[in-house]
């Protein structure tokens, strides 16, 4: 876990504090599949402006996931470039929504950071390549190494009766 204290910061508002932070990145759970974010650390950028009333944490920093193809199950890699923002205010009594989450007791967690804001940017599917054709349903083939097409299936016994009142309406 890489964390980065605030407290240690001496700004005044209008200031900015620039850093490179190598951060410890997390594998991710998706889908029951397991994601692996290659190299397990990334350089960083992580810049704290000073507001008047709080902080601006900014964070940049780019990634390359690994895992299984969520169509056919081959391997998979999605580079991710991360530019992610938040606004921290420094009044311990100020609303929950203007405090960033990711900051307690003067310190970024960074790594949690890092995660959240790569599955942020993540796509609705992880694919090996854009028109990947995925398994067939009925024999579990890979489509992109063997298309084919199966013969109309027979229909279930159990199923006869409505078949007969189908025809009839």
């Amino acid at each position: 876990m890489t964390r980065f204290s605030l407290n240690r910061l001496r700004l005044r508002p209008g200031e900015e504090h620039r850093d490179q932070v190598e951060i410890d990145l997390e594998p991710f759970e998706l889908g029951g599949q397991r994601y692996l974010p290659v190299s397990a650390q990334a350089d960083s950028d992580l810049s704290v402006t000073r507001a008047t009333s709080g902080d601006v944490l900014r964070l940049r920093f780019s990634t390359r996931l690994h895992g299984p193809c969520m169509r056919c199950l081959r391997d998979a890699a999605l580079d991710v470039d991360v530019d992610a923002r938040e606004y921290h205010d420094t009044d311990p009594e100020a609303d929950d929504e203007m405090r960033s989450e990711y900051v307690a007791d003067g310190m970024i967690d960074l790594s949690r950071w890092a995660r959240d804001a790569i599955a942020e940017r993540l796509p609705e599917q992880i694919l090996c390549r854009p028109d990947c054709a995925g398994l067939c349903p009925v024999c579990g083939r890979d489509l992109n190494d063997e298309p084919h097409a199966h013969d109309e299936q027979e229909a279930d016994p159990r199923w006869a009766a409505l078949e007969g009142l189908r025809d009839r309406l």
